[in-house]
């Protein structure tokens, strides 16, 4: 695929990364990282805090030079052309960046026309999108009173007013409750049905469950990146159980290494543990917490979680670390 295609002309991804590096002096952020992210996917980038997902993104966007390899976006190289990748995208930042002081519709009358809007054109589509993200009732309220979650529609809004092809999306539920954040997630998917690729980062391991693919992120390295089933398949073929009852944080941590018991940690008030199916099921389990000085323990098996496939990942990179 050539760096940069003539505007309106198709290409066969929306985003194709290659080898993309930053360095930030001797310390590396993004460490020749490569995936391909196919036209109206939902794309998710997960990762702890410092993983690069947030350096990823400003690389992708045209907002950061990358120290080496190639991303390009839209068709257009984030290197050579990063005015072009911005015209072609849309953008939702982690900190939440519109101006509190004004009404609802003038803050999508004032990012419009800084894509280029204007007059009854920029009204209609502001209109048109306060209707789709549930806002036009609150048309003319004060941004700054609105709760969180309207909030972050009104700030997606803003990003799709010049009707991009792509959006970055930032941790765009941080903060805001989980009924808000369905009625995000379904604007998400309406977008994506619609043929918009979205590229989001969250640390909800609950809606990565949404993202046709995902890309884990561990110390400036993409370790893995499939759909969330085959993720699961991949990195936990093991066992998952659950455990309640009582004194089970000292006998779980009596767990910690014991024969086919790969993992143990906390679970609200209980357990969660991944055992080699081979040797334990929940019946053993069960008598060794109690042996361990556990009471009125109850144990059952539960699918394997994007939480589970997290752990596991960075599990398995620590253990390769020199």
């Amino acid at each position: 695929m050539t760096a940069s295609a003539p505007a309106g002309a198709a290409v066969d991804h929306a985003i194709v990364v290659s080898d993309l590096t930053r360095r930030f002096g001797e310390f590396t952020a993004v460490d020749r990282v490569s995936f391909e992210v196919e036209q109206g996917e939902i794309f998710g980038y997960l990762g702890a805090n410092g993983a690069g997902k947030s350096t990823t993104i400003r690389m992708l966007i045209g907002l950061l030079a990358p120290s080496g390899g190639k991303a390009t976006v839209a068709g257009h190289d984030v290197a050579t052309a990063p005015n072009r990748v911005k015209e072609s995208i849309g953008y939702m930042s982690q900190k939440f960046s519109l101006y509190l002081d004004l009404p609802v519709e003038e803050n999508l009358l004032f990012f419009g026309a800084a894509y280029g809007l204007e007059g009854k054109a920029l009204r209609l589509r502001s209109a048109e999108l306060l209707e789709r993200v549930g806002l036009d009732a609150q048309h003319e309220a004060t941004t700054g009173d609105l709760p969180g979650g309207q909030r972050q529609r009104l700030a997606l809004a803003c990003a799709l007013l010049h009707r991009p092809g792509i959006v970055f999306l930032d941790e765009p539920t941080a903060g805001v409750d989980p009924v808000a954040r369905r009625a995000f997630w379904e604007l998400i998917r309406e977008l994506a049905r619609g043929g918009t690729t979205v590229f989001v980062t969250t640390h909800y391991l609950d809606e990565a469950e949404y993202c046709r693919r995902i890309g884990l992120m561990v110390d400036g390295k993409l370790v893995a990146l499939d759909t969330p089933a085959g993720l699961k398949r991949t990195w936990v073929p093991d066992r998952v159980l659950v455990a309640r009852g009582r004194g089970l944080a000292a006998a779980g941590s009596r767990l910690q290494g014991a024969a086919g018991v790969r993992a143990v940690a906390p679970f609200g008030a209980g357990l969660h543990l991944r055992v080699d199916p081979a040797r334990l099921d929940g019946a053993a389990v069960a008598q060794a917490l109690r042996e361990a000085g556990a009471e009125a323990v109850e144990v059952e098996e539960a699918s394997p979680s994007l939480e589970d496939v997290f752990l596991a990942v960075v599990d398995r990179s620590a253990e390769r670390r020199p």
